[in-house]
């Protein structure tokens, strides 16, 4: 099973991801963890990727595309995969069309309203990175960690005006995909508002039709 999983941040893709994952037999790759890993393992591409991000920059299709092929070449990727934040671009997804065949594009539907509540009510200890929710997941006394007893914080970027800041970035990059891969008849559009279950279970549905 090929899949690319495409959706606003707070969609919960990460979070049906790692379920699919397990349910198909298939690794999530995503492209957040694949910078993080090269720029650990200090590779060539990782050298590349470091020292853009630390200029600023964004780093180009081409070291994306590159790492994301070099990816597909491990073992576990044989049977298929998930790819999360990959790709971002039309060149990105003529270079992936060039290397694998999707089986279908899932879209994760989430109105903005939704998102802004899902994501502007996230806190985190500052020290240990612990995350709460102050409605999905709070802390034992409201605006304390539940370990260290330190009050948590809410970072800038899950304030309601970076949130939809965040989201306007996200569609105007993501507007021609969802375009490009309809015209192929690939997407397939899920509700991303119910609990994970009921949305991984709608998404184990549609993709294996």
């Amino acid at each position: 099973m090929n899949l690319v999983f495409l959706g606003p941040p707070g969609a919960g893709k990460g979070t049906i991801a790692s379920e699919a994952k397990n349910h198909f037999g298939i690794p999530h790759i995503s492209t957040g963890d694949l910078f993080r890993s090269h720029i650990k393992g200090d590779t060539e591409l990782g050298k590349q990727v470091k020292a853009i991000l630390a200029a600023g920059d964004l780093v180009p299709d081409s070291v994306t595309i590159e790492m994301v092929k070099q990816r597909f070449l491990e073992s576990d990727a044989k049977n298929g995969f998930i790819l999360d934040g990959f790709p971002r671009t039309i060149a990105q997804a003529d270079a992936l069309a060039e290397m694998k065949t999707l089986d279908a594009v899932v879209n994760f539907v989430l109105d903005r309203e939704q998102i802004v509540k899902r994501l502007s009510g996230r806190r985190v200890c500052k020290s240990t990175g612990r995350t709460y929710h102050i409605l999905y997941n709070p802390p034992k006394v409201e605006g304390i960690d539940d370990e260290t007893g330190e009050p948590l914080i809410q970072r800038d970027d899950d304030k309601p005006e970076a949130i939809l800041n965040r989201l306007s970035v996200y569609e105007q990059q993501t507007e021609p995909l969802i375009a490009y891969y309809r015209e192929k008849g690939l997407l397939v559009d899920i509700d991303a508002s119910p609990a994970p279950e009921k949305v991984l279970s709608a998404l184990i549905k549609a993709v294996q039709k």
